[in-house]
């Protein structure tokens, strides 16, 4: 698989942090994967990856309820060590810098959140997102998350936005739609904005 293009790589992210220039950092886990997550069966202890998961605020949230499979994946430091300050229990081993693309799927993954990673990523690799996710889900898996349903205009670097028809097109081969439409609860500079998503994958 094609990994991160240069251009947006870990040097980037970094520089972005230093820079101040995270704007997409809420500060707080937003209310649609608050929502989400309070309906998870914390029993089962699912298999859970937050790509791009930045200061992880979903990871956070996770693991105070009790999940104790979560992990995180960022290729720039400041994330996961921002992470490790806010929750210092959390497990060393589940902060995965690394590049997506090149995580392996032994073992699967149950659930795999969705939170700014789409649009911060050249919309040249969203095939490969997409497949990417569907290799890391074990059969029935869920895919879930936010993306952003507007247009940034002509931007030359992320976030980048999109349309639902087009992220359709990404995702139909390998996964099931059970949701994916405007989110009713975002905050509020998202409202009308973003895309809830709900996507099983396809038996293989």
């Amino acid at each position: 698989m094609k990994t991160v293009l240069p251009d947006f790589d870990a040097a980037y992210w970094q520089a972005r942090y230093d820079e101040g220039r995270d704007g997409w950092d809420t500060r707080v886990i937003t209310p649609p994967l608050r929502a989400y997550f309070d309906q998870l069966d914390v029993t089962a202890q699912p298999r859970i990856l937050i790509p791009g998961a930045g200061r992880a605020y979903e990871a956070e949230y996770l693991h105070q309820l009790g999940f104790r499979q979560v992990f995180v994946v960022d290729i720039a430091p400041e994330a996961l060590a921002a992470l490790a300050a806010r929750v210092p229990d959390f497990p060393e081993a589940h902060l995965l810098l690394a590049d997506f693309f090149a995580l392996s799927n032994d073992p699967p993954y149950d659930l795999i959140v969705e939170q700014t990673f789409f649009c911060a990523l050249d919309p040249a690799l969203r095939p490969a997102h997409a497949w990417q996710c569907a290799h890391l889900l074990r059969p029935g898996g869920t895919l879930m998350g936010l993306l952003f349903d507007t247009d940034f205009g002509p931007v030359q670097e992320p976030p980048f936005g999109g349309s639902r028809e087009e992220y359709r097109h990404y995702f139909a081969p390998y996964f099931n739609f059970r949701h994916f439409e405007t989110a009713t609860n975002s905050l509020k500079p998202r409202q009308g904005r973003e895309l809830f998503i709900c996507l099983k994958k396809k038996a293989e």
